[in-house]
């Protein structure tokens, strides 16, 4: 008889063989989507990335969303660079949901391992989640990961592009394909003939795909490293650009609405008998709390504003929850209390440090707080859809296409094929428009409109009091000092909600799995040399609807970290930068961009006083996300009634290649106003469950006349392109504190910076 022991062995190796054999295996190319790709009169598609028309025209595939960090642009330029296109031929065209454009990098990015661990476990499970995304994965537009996941494919996707043409200009005109070269879309032969990429391209798709192609060496880049404009720059000067609430469409009517007030919270009972009376009004209906969101009413009308009016003359009695028994003050407490516990997770530890503290001639203990946030983007939540004879179209600012379309399906009974997803661009993302509550609900309103497309639009006041939060997060340090000034031990550990599981839940209905990176990173993933440290965090669950912020965990602990590494400074009576640059004696890159910003900043000479005699003073920060290395220091003054003001940031950033060099001076100014706005004016309330802030009056970005001089030095690299969407919003709060703390004494410690 065979035993239980040895059938479960035999299995067990089997399966751990088919397991290394699958991870060894390469992964399945992204060149070719399952299904052919759509064309117009004239084009031909040459793989997944690419059509070329018979005009000359080059439509790239474009599978990221442009939500103004002009990836539209960045992307293009690397497979027209390869492919050798004429720049002003070259246009980007809107990817079908397909395996090929799912994002693997920002999964790799979500491990919890430290950049500096070169190990084989890590190395083994970022190839083993690398290949399952290729199959698993879904099609997201967030972690500054876009450049970085697409730089291979497209660059692949243009020489495999290129290849082809070439072989049917060879093909043609009888000549060794060795003897043809490319140059501004078209091909051409010594002996005198040539040809435009529309000339070939029905020839060229004929083509089969190269097995193998030699990518360009970076030295003869044309478009690469160019400061060129951005592709989409024309159509937003001139109007024809289409957000999301630019959809029109014959017939469309209009979704308000109005949800519980209370986070989480649904209807008990409506009377729509007033509402019902006005002109214009065609349905009013309750709608649940999809996908994490909260339950309202929607009312559907002939016009916006006839919606947004008569949805106020609904009365509505609501249940408000769990969650009302929730309030900012009270969630404040339990986090600091929960850092009482040695519950916490440990995300890095390295050497002895409670003997290194023990050991310590001095010791330095603080502790930090960041509040919840709204995301605040420009163009309000809104969504188009139409449901008719058993399909859906959706028209959305989506940064998950493929997500948002399982989500419409869901609600409509219909299969996800049966959805085709329109991506407009996107008025601000920032993380906000990852999720598909707004999605659903649109889905289910238009399912009521009997065939007619309905645009929900929410207003301002319903979005920034329906949101999903940047966590508050309340952080402890202790730092210790030998004699001589010298760091030898730094314990962190935070409390805090982790985003992932609360996202995995509500988008898949999936239960989180392993520690969320995003609780800690910009805590324990730096490139600082501690001789002794322990990085850890606690999570603690609260009813409050946490979500994926611009730059996330980084946002704030980025803040937590560069202001106590200032406070150790100042206790070992250390110049700040000269006190990060002995932490950075084996990251020459990250010692390098400190150097730099102070360089640049005038770091060692004083800082005159304005003209008015007001003081001026300078803080720094060091902060590595995303692949990119960010040093700022800030400028900043202090008025007679205490107003904060900052004059002028150097920001120097390690980017890997810059593949466009105005768009990543664009994201970091783009994200140090961002991170000024959160540093200086912002946060979210809650009392009894519901958040006090509706509208920019009382979460307010910074304005024009605020706005500090920003000069951005970018570091030449030959390394792979890095992340700048998000890199640029750490470390500005810390400079800004830092600074202040310079000018007045004042350590502050919670954010936003507010001065006794």
């Amino acid at each position: 008889m065979v035993s239980r022991r040895t059938v479960l062995v035999g299995t067990a190796g089997v399966v751990g063989a088919l397991m290394v054999g699958w991870t060894a295996s390469p992964p399945r190319s992204r060149l070719v989507t399952a299904d052919p790709l759509p064309v117009g009169p004239g084009q031909s598609a040459l793989n997944g990335w690419v059509k070329i028309g018979a005009d000359n025209s080059v439509g790239i595939v474009m599978c990221k969303a442009e939500m103004g960090q002009g990836i539209y642009t960045g992307l293009a330029m690397v497979l027209a660079e390869e492919l050798d296109a004429d720049w002003a031929q070259v246009h980007v065209e809107r990817a079908p949901v397909d395996k090929i454009y799912q994002n693997i990098v920002a999964t790799i990015d979500g491990l919890p391992f430290h950049p500096d661990d070169d190990g084989t476990l890590k190395a083994v499970v970022e190839r083993v989640a690398g290949k399952a995304m290729r199959e698993i994965g879904l099609m997201l537009t967030g972690g500054s990961s876009s450049m970085r996941d697409l730089w291979l494919p497209m660059r692949q996707a243009g020489a495999s592009a290129r290849a082809m043409l070439v072989a049917a200009a060879a093909q043609q005109w009888k000549v060794p394909a060795a003897e043809c070269r490319v140059e501004a879309g078209r091909v051409a032969h010594p002996s005198g003939k040539s040809a435009s990429f529309g000339e070939l391209a029905a020839a060229a798709a004929n083509q089969p795909l190269p097995e193998q192609v030699v990518l360009k060496d970076p030295k003869t880049f044309k478009l690469i490293g160019q400061p060129r404009r951005r592709l989409d720059a024309a159509s937003k000067m001139d109007g024809s650009a289409r957000f999301g609430i630019d959809v029109l469409l014959p017939g469309m009517q209009y979704a308000s609405v109005e949800m519980c007030p209370t986070l989480g919270g649904r209807v008990a009972s409506f009377d729509a008998a007033d509402a019902q009376k006005l002109p214009g009004v065609k349905k009013v209906l309750a709608v649940p709390g999809y996908n994490g969101g909260t339950g309202g009413v929607a009312v559907i009308a002939d016009t916006p504003y006839r919606a947004m009016r008569a949805v106020k003359a609904v009365r509505i009695e609501w249940d408000h929850g769990m969650t009302a028994s929730v309030s900012t003050d009270e969630i404040y407490a339990r986090l600091a209390q929960a850092l009482d516990t040695d519950d916490s997770f440990s995300f890095y530890k390295h050497g002895d440090v409670d003997a290194a503290l023990k050991s310590a001639a001095k010791t330095v203990k603080a502790e930090y707080r960041a509040p919840y946030l709204a995301h605040a983007t420009m163009e309000p939540m809104n969504c188009t859809v139409q449901f008719k004879d058993g399909r859906a179209t959706v028209w959305a600012a989506t940064q998950v296409p493929d997500v948002a379309r399982s989500a419409a399906a869901k609600v409509l009974g219909i299969a996800p094929a049966e959805v085709d997803v329109q991506v407009t661009l996107l008025g601000g993302g920032f993380g906000r428009r990852c999720e598909v509550d707004v999605i659903a609900q649109a889905a289910a309103i238009a399912r009521e409109a009997g065939g007619v497309p309905v645009q929900t639009i929410w207003s301002r006041e319903q979005d920034m009091t329906h949101d999903f939060y940047r966590p508050a997060c309340v952080s402890r340090f202790q730092a210790g000092l030998d004699a001589s000034g010298n760091l030898v031990g730094w314990l962190n550990t935070s409390a805090g909600q982790a985003i992932v599981p609360q996202a995995m839940k509500r988008l898949f209905d999936l239960p989180g799995a392993g520690p969320d990176k995003t609780t800690s990173e910009g805590a324990f993933d730096q490139p600082y040399e501690w001789p002794a440290a322990r990085i850890a965090h606690e999570v603690f669950e609260l009813p409050v609807p946490v979500g994926f912020w611009r730059s996330v965990g980084h946002s704030h602990n980025a803040f937590f970290k560069e202001s106590f590494l200032d406070e150790v400074a100042a206790a070992a009576g250390r110049d700040p930068v000269a006190f990060r640059a002995a932490l950075l004696a084996r990251h020459p890159r990250h010692l390098k961009v400190l150097q730099r910003a102070a360089e640049l900043s005038g770091w060692d000479r004083p800082l005159p006083a304005a003209s008015d005699g007001t003081r001026r003073a300078r803080g720094v920060a060091l902060h590595q996300s995303f692949g990119s290395i960010v040093a700022q220091v800030a400028e900043v003054s202090v008025s007679a009634d205490k107003r904060i003001r900052v004059h002028r940031v150097t920001c120097v950033i390690d980017c890997g290649l810059a593949v466009n060099p105005n768009l990543v001076r664009q994201q970091m100014e783009s994200g140090i106003v961002y991170g000024l706005s959160a540093a200086l004016n912002d946060e979210v309330r809650i009392d009894k469950g519901q958040v006090q802030q509706t509208n920019f009056h009382n979460h307010p970005v910074l304005r024009l006349n605020e706005c500090p001089v920003i000069e951005t030095d970018i570091i030449a690299s030959g390394e792979s392109p890095q992340g700048v969407g998000e890199p640029g919003t750490p470390p500005i709060a810390p400079a800004v504190a830092n600074a202040l703390f310079t000018l007045t004494g004042q350590r502050l410690r919670n954010l936003p910076l507010k001065l006794a």
